[in-house]
C-alpha cells in the first residue's frame, strides 16, 4: 500500500509511519523534495512519485524515490535514464497506461504501449516494474471493474511477454475503489484520503 500524503506535512506522515506505513506517495515535486529533506532520518521510509512529470523537472529527481509510478513517453523515459546514469544510480519505473484515452489524464495510450516498452527495456539505467493506472471517476466505483479487469489481462499478457521477474506491480486502485482493484488484480494500491482525511487543496 502506498499512502498518497500530498498536501499533507511530515508529522501526518511520521504518525502513519508509526502505525507501521513505510511507502509513501507524492505527485509535486518540490513538496515532496521538501518533505524526503525533512524526514532523512528515517532510513527506511521510501517515496514514490506518483504525478504527471515535465520534462524540464527530471533534473531535480536525484535518486530521491524509489519508484516513479508515472511514466508515459519515451522521451521521459531517456531522461530519466540520462539522470540515472549521470548519477550512478538505478531507477525503478512503472509505466501509466491510459486505458480509455481519456485527454485529461497522463498516460501511454494502449496501441503505443508496445513500442515504448520495448524503448523503455534497452535503457540501461531504468528497470520496468509494471504498470500503473487511474480509472475515469465514476459516483459508482463498481462502473469501473470491468475497466481494472482488462487492465489486469493487459499486465499479464506484458508479464509473459517482458520474462522479468521485476516486473510484478499493477498499481491501480484508490480510496474509493481500492477494494474492487485488488479484487480484479491489482498488488499495489495508492490510498490518500482513507487514511489522512479530506485534502484542503
Amino acid at each position: 500500500m502506498v499512502a498518497v500524503s500530498k498536501t499533507f506535512n511530515t508529522e501526518h506522515i511520521i504518525a502513519a509511519y508509526a502505525a507501521g506505513q513505510k511507502i509513501f506517495g507524492e505527485n509535486r515535486l518540490q513538496e515532496a523534495l521538501e518533505k524526503i529533506e525533512q524526514l532523512n532520518g528515517y532510513s527506511d521510509i521510501n517515496f514514490h512519485f506518483i504525478g504527471h512529470i515535465q520534462s524540464n523537472k527530471v533534473k531535480y529527481f536525484n535518486n530521491y524515490f524509489s519508484l516513479i509510478q508515472s511514466v508515459d513517453r519515451i522521451e521521459l523515459a531517456e531522461k530519466i535514464d540520462r539522470k540515472a546514469c549521470e548519477g550512478h544510480f538505478i531507477q525503478d519505473i512503472l509505466i501509466q497506461v491510459n486505458l480509455t484515452r481519456e485527454a485529461q489524464k497522463s498516460g501511454v495510450y494502449v496501441e503505443n504501449l508496445n513500442g515504448l516498452i520495448n524503448s523503455v527495456c534497452k535503457l540501461k539505467n531504468l528497470v520496468l516494474c509494471g504498470f500503473m493506472y487511474i480509472p475515469p471517476y465514476r459516483e459508482n466505483p463498481e462502473e469501473n471493474r470491468e475497466l481494472f479487469r482488462e487492465m489486469k489481462k493487459l499486465y499479464d499478457s506484458y508479464k509473459i511477454k517482458i520474462g522479468d521477474e521485476n516486473f510484478k506491480y499493477l498499481s491501480m486502485g484508490m480510496s474509493g475503489d481500492f477494494e474492487i482493484a485488488i479484487e480484479e488484480g491489482s498488488n499495489m494500491v495508492r490510498v490518500g484520503t482513507a487514511i489522512f482525511g479530506s485534502r484542503n487543496y
